[in-house]
């Protein structure tokens, strides 16, 4: 296993993550003083997302399933827990966006070899009937 992204496992065969890029910030308030660079206060934690590029080979291995898993959750809006290959939590992310580009197309208009790029951000864990429903994969 690569990674979970709630209830898409993304492993070698049939949804291999390719490369992850993860970006987070800090906020700072200006606060503007004449005659000198304005000193900064730091604020808090500002967005954290991590970007996820993965290949499908949908002919030998399958995986259009779970790029229709991914559509749902993005659709829903609902956080989606995270979590690292190796066991670490992430913690909680909702889906931004998914964008595939297909090629090699079969005579049905499938591509051979699917490309995703998945993006990411941090948010605070469900509640309710939507916490279960994101911890048992339903969305």
């Amino acid at each position: 296993m690569l990674a979970i992204l709630g209830g898409v496992v993304f492993e070698i065969a049939p949804i291999n993550v390719t490369a992850i890029e993860h970006s987070s910030e800090a906020r700072f308030a200006e606060k503007p003083i004449l005659g000198r660079r304005p000193p900064l206060e730091f604020i808090g934690d500002g967005a954290e997302t991590f970007g996820l590029t993965v290949k499908l080979l949908p002919y030998e291995f399958g995986g259009l399933d779970g790029l229709s898993n991914l559509a749902a959750m993005r659709q829903s809006g609902i956080a989606q827990y995270f979590m690292r290959g190796d066991g670490v939590p992430m913690g909680w992310f909702v889906i931004e966006k998914v964008s595939e580009r297909s090629s090699y197309l079969s005579a049905q208009g499938i591509g051979r070899v699917v490309d995703v790029d998945i993006s990411i951000k941090r948010a605070d864990a469900p509640v309710g009937s939507d916490f279960f429903a994101s911890i048992m994969g339903m969305l």
